[in-house]
Order: C-alpha cells, then sequence, then structure tokens
C-alpha cells in the first residue's frame, strides 16, 4: 500500500471520527459548557498520548528552530479553530457550522499555494465544487438567521485557522513522531486555555459531570476524538499533499448527518445520498490526481 493510499485512509478515519463527535457533543455541552469541555479534551488527549509515547519510548527531543512552528500549529489549530468552533456553533445552528466549516479545503487550497507553492490543478478545483455543493445537498436549504451573524463569524474563523493550521503541518520536519508533535501541540492548547478555565471550574456539577454518558463521552473526545483524530490527520497529511488532503475533511458532514439519523433520530432524505456520492465522487479526483 502506497503513502497516497495510506495517507487516504488516516485521513478518512479523523474526519469520520469528527463527524461523531457532534453527536457526542450535542449530549456532554449539556452539562459542561464548550470551552471547559475544550480544556477537558485536551487535558485527556494529552495523557492518553503521553502515556502511548512513552510505552513506544519516542524520542521527545525538538529542535529549537523548529518550536516556532509547533507552538504556531497548538495555537491556530488546537486552540483558536476548535473554541471558535465551539462558540460558533453555540451562537448559530448546526447548518450554519457546516455550510461554513465545509469551506475548510478551499481556504487549505489557498494557503498550500500561499506557503507550500503547491499547484492549483483544474482537478483540484473540481473536485472542491463538487463536495462542496455535495455538503449543501446534505445540509439542505434551511433559512439562516442573520441575526446570527457573530456565530457565522466564529466558524468562518474556525475553518480559516483549521486549514492554516493543516498547511503548517507540512513544515513541521517529518523525523518527528506524529505522537510527540500532537501531544506537544495539544499543550500548547492547554496551557493557553487554563488561565481563562480554571476559574470557572467551581462552577461545574461534578455528580453531574460524573455520570456514565457524561464523563463516558469526555473520554471518547479526549481519547479518541482529539488525541486520535488529531493524530491521524496530522499524519495522513504528511503522506499527501495539503491541498489534496483538504477534501477528506468532508467527510466530517456525512458521518455527522448519518450517525444523526441513527442515533438522534434526525432525518435524512435523497439529497442526503447524492450529496455523499458528489463528495465522493470529488475526494476519488483528487485521489487520481496525486
Amino acid at each position: 500500500m502506497n503513502n497516497k493510499i495510506v495517507g487516504a485512509v488516516f485521513l478518512s478515519l479523523a474526519a469520520s471520527i469528527w463527524g461523531a463527535m457532534y453527536v457526542v457533543v450535542k449530549v456532554v455541552v449539556e452539562v459542561v459548557p464548550p470551552l471547559e469541555l475544550v480544556w477537558m479534551r485536551y487535558v485527556i488527549a494529552v495523557m492518553t498520548l503521553a502515556m502511548i509515547g512513552f510505552c513506544m519510548k519516542q524520542s521527545w527531543r525538538i529542535a529549537k528552530k523548529d518550536w516556532l512552528i509547533i507552538f504556531l500549529v497548538g495555537l491556530f489549530g488546537n486552540t483558536i479553530s476548535i473554541v471558535t468552533q465551539e462558540m460558533g456553533t453555540m451562537l448559530s445552528t448546526a447548518q450554519m457550522g457546516a455550510i461554513l466549516t465545509s469551506t475548510t479545503p478551499a481556504f487549505m487550497v489557498l494557503f498550500a499555494r500561499l506557503i507550500l507553492k503547491e499547484k492549483i490543478t483544474v482537478k483540484k478545483c473540481l473536485s472542491i465544487i463538487l463536495a462542496t455543493i455535495g455538503v449543501g445537498m446534505i445540509v439542505g436549504s434551511g433559512q439562516i438567521d442573520v441575526t446570527q451573524k457573530l456565530g457565522g463569524f466564529y466558524l468562518l474563523l474556525a475553518a480559516l485557522t483549521w486549514a492554516f493550521m493543516s498547511v503548517l503541518t507540512k513544515k513541521v520536519p517529518t523525523q518527528y513522531s506524529q505522537i510527540v508533535i500532537t501531544t506537544y501541540s495539544s499543550v500548547v492548547a492547554v496551557i493557553l486555555l487554563t488561565p481563562v478555565v480554571l476559574p470557572r471550574l467551581n462552577h461545574l456539577d461534578l455528580s453531574s459531570v460524573l455520570q456514565p454518558e457524561i464523563s463516558g463521552g469526555l473520554l471518547y473526545l479526549g481519547m479518541i476524538s482529539t488525541a486520535g483524530g488529531f493524530f491521524l490527520w496530522n499524519k495522513g497529511l504528511q503522506l499527501m499533499n495539503a491541498s489534496s488532503g483538504g477534501l477528506f475533511f468532508f467527510f466530517q458532514p456525512i458521518v455527522g448527518t448519518f450517525l444523526g439519523w441513527l442515533l438522534l433520530g434526525e432525518t435524512i432524505g435523497a439529497s442526503f445520498w447524492i450529496g455523499t456520492i458528489l463528495i465522493f465522487s470529488g475526494v476519488f479526483i483528487v485521489i487520481k490526481d496525486e
């Protein structure tokens, strides 16, 4: 199996994990507010990744010249993008979130051109157009309340910073373990969020947090969605062009919509399946173009 296929598998798994994440967040956020939830996710993720790294006897040394890029990955991707995504979702609608998040691959193509000098090919443009149309069909054509502009701004900022982080990941030297890089970038998020979150933790209802569905959801979000998802995404991007890898982000709304139908009783129609076919078509085009 060549690097292109392995990278595609990693990116697909990461996006699928994040699609399932929204079902879990809907349950957990009823008890744990968004900012505290993000902080807890990263604390759990750091402990998980550190244990795996030590068990695998990974080297934790990073050259001084490479610390800045790791800090920027943690700042833009692990901190700003995730926090603004949670805040935007809280202030707007799920539909707006899905629409604006789907701009991430387009931003990745732009940043890959500016930072990595990757070519913008006709096939890449076609694949983004097909996948974006597919997402639009899955999300639906419901009305978006224009009064929710602040939430929309946060979601657009989340998409922009996530795309920037994903391209920056390609600048991290490949000799470093992705477990180590993901751990350090997650530590950046914990350090930046701790001063804001600590004073707010006293307001949490501990008995509610310890309920099996809430504590289990936190473990999933920290261990699987954050630690596992970030590792798979960063590793997959190392094996593919950044602009091409961004297309796999479109698997997120497919999985999220399907699980919403399966587990939460949300309805899906023919537009979901047509949209899914368009997204897969866009991904297939970009894989052949690699």
